[in-house]
């Protein structure tokens, strides 16, 4: 009898180490799980909407790879909000080239770009004009195109702007006006809505 006590208490004895370990991991499992939570000292910085740099007479230029510019935005003043990664200008000028060479010129009473000047917000007496196109044997002429409002969104990349403020639209003798435009420039889109007019004059004859 003692001699199977014994062969038992053996075996017991080689599990022993394993129920052992467990009971600890268990234990720590347990103490982690109800352990208070530390406290914070003092409280959370919360990032402000204010300025980290200023700019005054500026001018920022955008190269393409090639070394060819794209576009350029200068203003009397600037600063920087790093919350947003704006820059919010005053009395700015905007100028853009597209690939063909055809210049964009723009200016306003004030304007806030996104850091690499994708976008463009134009805000008192914005106005944007696409300069002329003589024509060539691979193209015909284009007439010059002006769009003025209180408030225009520029996305140069894409050649699209956007308004929902009353706005003219100017080409060459043609005029337009509504209360609110999407003009798409690579799609030839203009779309206007609310109280829109339009004035297209004949063409001259050659």
């Amino acid at each position: 009898m003692s001699a199977q006590w014994r062969r038992m208490g053996d075996k017991a004895s080689l599990y022993l180490p394993v129920l052992i370990m467990g009971l600890l991991a268990l234990g720590t499992w347990w103490l982690v799980r109800n352990a208070p939570k530390p406290i914070v000292s003092g409280p959370q910085k919360v990032l402000q909407h204010d300025p980290d740099y200023f700019l005054k007479d500026f001018v920022i230029k955008n190269f393409e790879a090639s070394g060819r510019l794209k576009t350029r935005l200068a203003g009397i003043t600037g600063q920087h909000f790093p919350d947003t990664d704006t820059l919010e200008i005053d009395e700015p000028r905007m100028l853009s080239i597209t690939p063909d060479g055809r210049r964009t010129v723009g200016h306003s009473r004030r304007a806030l770009s996104n850091a690499d000047g994708s976008e463009v917000q134009m805000f008192g007496q914005a106005v944007i004009t696409r300069e002329p196109v003589a024509a060539s044997a691979n193209q015909k002429a284009l007439p010059a195109m002006q769009i003025e409002s209180e408030f225009l969104q520029i996305w140069p990349n894409d050649e699209r702007v956007s308004t929902n403020q009353p706005v003219v639209m100017t080409r060459g003798d043609d005029r337009f006006t509504g209360d609110s435009m999407q003009y798409q420039h690579l799609d030839q889109i203009l779309q206007m809505q609310g109280r829109v007019k339009g004035l297209i004059q004949p063409s001259k004859p050659r």
